[in-house]
C-alpha cells in the first residue's frame, strides 16, 4: 500500500479515536453529574450564603440547606440548572479529557504511560483544565444563575429565565457577548487547579499501582484512584470555587438592585478573595468543602469507573 494512503488511514484512525474518547468522556460525565447534582446546588447555596446577603448570619449546615431547598422549593429544585450543567460537560469534560490525553501522548516518546512524570501530568492537567473551562464558561455562568432562581421564588420575585436558552439570551442582551464570560478568570483558575489535582492524581496513582503491585487494571483500582483524585481536587479547588461562585452570583444582586453599581462588591477575583478573607476569615474560603468533597468523591468514582468501563466495552485503550 502506498505510504500516503497508510498515513491517511493512520490519521483517520487517530481522529476517530479522539472523537470516540470525547463522546465516551461526555457520556460518563453526564451520568456522574445527574447522580450527584443535588450536592452541587447545595454547595452553591452554601458558598453564596453569608457572601453578599446575610453576611452577619450564621452559616447553615449542608443537610439543613438541602432539606430547606427540597421543602420550600420542591424536590425537583435539587436538580434546578442540571441542563446547562450537562451542556457544560459536553464541552468541558470532552475537551479536558481529550486535551490531557493528546498532551500526554505528544509528550511521551514511548507508549509507556508510566514514564509520564508527575510534574508533566500536573502541567497537562493544568493546561487542559484551563482551556476546557474557558470554552465552557458561559454554561457555568448560566448554571449558577439558574441554581439561585429558587431563592428569588421564595422572595416572591418573578423568575428571570424560562429555560437554558432564554438564560443565555438574557445574559447576552444585558451584558453583551463578554458578559457570558463573567467570572471566567476564577473559573479557569479553579478548573486548572482541579484538573491538575484530579487528572494527575488518578493517572499517576493508577499507573504506579499497576507497575509496583499485583493489583490489576480493574474496578477496584479505578475506585481507589478516583477516591484519592476526588479528595485532592476538592482540597485544591474549593477556595477558587468559592471566589468563582461569589463573582457569578453577584449578577443576581445587581439585577435585583435599583442601582446595579451599588450592588457590585467585587472588582475581580483577587479583590473577592481578599474581601472574603478580610470580612469572613480564611476558613470562609473552604465554605462548602464538605458538600464539595461529598459530591466530588461519588462524582469522581462514578465518572472514572463509568469512563474506564465504557472505554473497555468500546475497544478503546485504558486511560
Amino acid at each position: 500500500m502506498p505510504a500516503h494512503l497508510i498515513d491517511e488511514n493512520a490519521s483517520s484512525r487517530s481522529v476517530s479515536s479522539v472523537a470516540l474518547k470525547y463522546g465516551l468522556s461526555c457520556t460518563a460525565a453526564m451520568v456522574a453529574e445527574t447522580v450527584t447534582y443535588p450536592l452541587d446546588i447545595t454547595k452553591t447555596r452554601l458558598q453564596t450564603h453569608s457572601g453578599i446577603e446575610g453576611a452577619k448570619q450564621k452559616s447553615r449546615g449542608m443537610f439543613k440547606v438541602t432539606y430547606n431547598i427540597a421543602r420550600h422549593e420542591g424536590l425537583l429544585s435539587l436538580w434546578q440548572g442540571l441542563r446547562p450543567a450537562i451542556f457544560r460537560h459536553y464541552i468541558y469534560t470532552g475537551i479536558r479529557m481529550g486535551a490531557y490525553e493528546v498532551i500526554r501522548s505528544t509528550w511521551t516518546e514511548s507508549k509507556d504511560k508510566a514514564k509520564f512524570t508527575v510534574w508533566k501530568s500536573m502541567f497537562s492537567g493544568l493546561v487542559s483544565g484551563a482551556i476546557a473551562q474557558f470554552v465552557a464558561s458561559p454554561m457555568d455562568l448560566v448554571k449558577v444563575q439558574m441554581q439561585m432562581e429558587g431563592l428569588r421564588a421564595r422572595k416572591n420575585l418573578p423568575p428571570r429565565f424560562r429555560s437554558t436558552w432564554h438564560a443565555c439570551v438574557s445574559l447576552y442582551r444585558s451584558n453583551g457577548i463578554a458578559g457570558l464570560w463573567i467570572g471566567w478568570i476564577p473559573n479557569c483558575q479553579r478548573a486548572a487547579l482541579l484538573n491538575m489535582a484530579d487528572l494527575a492524581t488518578y493517572d499517576r496513582t493508577k499507573h504506579w499501582i499497576l507497575d509496583n503491585t499485583s493489583f490489576g487494571d480493574d474496578v477496584w483500582t479505578h475506585g481507589f484512584c478516583s477516591a484519592l483524585s476526588g479528595l485532592a481536587a476538592a482540597t485544591v479547588s474549593t477556595p477558587a470555587d468559592v471566589v468563582k461562585t461569589r463573582i457569578m452570583d453577584q449578577l443576581r444582586h445587581m439585577h435585583d438592585h435599583k442601582d446595579p453599581a451599588q450592588a457590585r462588591i467585587y472588582k475581580g477575583s483577587l479583590d473577592c478573595l481578599m474581601h472574603i478573607i478580610r470580612t469572613e476569615g480564611f476558613m470562609a474560603l473552604y465554605r462548602g468543602f464538605l458538600p464539595t468533597y461529598i459530591r466530588m468523591a461519588p462524582w469522581s468514582l462514578t465518572f472514572w469507573i463509568s469512563y474506564e468501563k465504557i472505554r473497555y466495552l468500546t475497544g478503546a485503550s485504558s486511560f
